[in-house]
């Protein structure tokens, strides 16, 4: 394993941020909001998915965004987005989605929605944010490429997205180094999460195979690939594959390399942690909002 270049400080507080601020970007993909704009857009469930999520790519081979979103299953990906520009341009997926994100978000925040202290926030997120470099980060880059909304719940929206991105790209960097094809890491994934979060294990196979659009068959064979390279142990009796040391050791490993690759944005951000911890009140509304999976819905 590499040697890393932050200490555990800058890496824990590369965590730290998105733990903080990824509640609030996943407000474009859960919610009565979502669902009316993906019936607007008339296009499924991952056409639209993909459509609002790839729009600031612009025109582009389906190819190209399925590299970008790696752990989809890229026929999936390519027909989802043929899908979304045979009926919308990318300014027309734009638009919707930043409809649907602030329908959902006022929602959500109510009279904080435009408050003194929202604004605050987003002037100090903003230079944070603009000064990352996007070298060898397509989605991040394209996302940056935009404008900044004027409104403070959306330009906080904007930067909870480019901050996931651009963590998610250095993300696909560290699989893709430790070479990992999309569905093994999938794989290993769900077999890392049933082994030390098994209260979230059905965020593991139950929720990814199907969103991902992966088939039986090709899970088996990724399954079998990595029990072949001895990161994972088959199970007896049925039982779904075991992780093994070496699998522990490099999915603890890719966590690491990818806090690692994400600590710049962070580590010499002066009161960094004041920072984020100005942005929960507003990412806890979004989570008492009960929209997102595993939180109660609001009564």
């Amino acid at each position: 394993m590499s040697t890393f270049r932050h200490d555990e400080s800058a890496r824990a507080l590369a965590r730290l941020a998105y733990r903080t601020l990824e509640p609030y970007h996943l407000t474009a993909y859960f919610g009565p909001h979502v669902d009316a704009a993906r019936e607007e857009l008339g296009i499924g469930w991952l056409g639209a998915y993909t459509g609002m999520r790839a729009a600031p790519l612009g025109v582009v081979p389906g190819e190209v965004v399925a590299a970008t979103f790696f752990g989809f299953r890229p026929d999936a990906v390519v027909k989802a987005w043929g899908l979304a520009l045979g009926r919308h341009t990318p300014a027309e997926l734009d638009e919707v989605r930043t409809r649907c994100l602030d329908t959902g978000l006022r929602a959500a925040l109510g009279p904080d929605v435009d408050s003194p202290e929202l604004v605050d926030l987003v002037g100090r997120l903003r230079p944070v944010l603009d000064r990352l470099d996007h070298g060898g980060r397509p989605l991040a880059a394209a996302f940056a490429a935009q404008d900044w909304p004027a409104a403070p719940h959306l330009a906080l929206w904007h930067a909870s997205a480019l901050w996931r991105e651009w963590r998610g790209d250095g993300h696909v960097a560290a699989l893709t180094a430790a070479g990992l094809r999309p569905l093994e890491s999938l794989v290993l994934y769900d077999a890392w999460l049933r082994a030390t979060s098994p209260e979230r294990a059905s965020r593991g196979r139950p929720f990814l195979q199907p969103t991902r659009r992966w088939t039986d068959e090709e899970w088996a064979e990724a399954t079998e690939a990595l029990c072949a390279a001895g990161l994972l142990a088959p199970g007896a009796d049925e039982a779904p594959p075991a992780l093994t040391d070496a699998g522990r050791s490099l999915r603890d490993h890719l966590e690491d390399a990818t806090d690692d690759a994400s600590a710049a944005a962070w580590a010499d951000i002066e009161d960094a942690d004041g920072l984020l911890a100005s942005a929960r009140p507003f990412v806890k509304k979004v989570i008492d909002a009960g929209w997102l999976p595993g939180t109660p819905a609001r009564r």
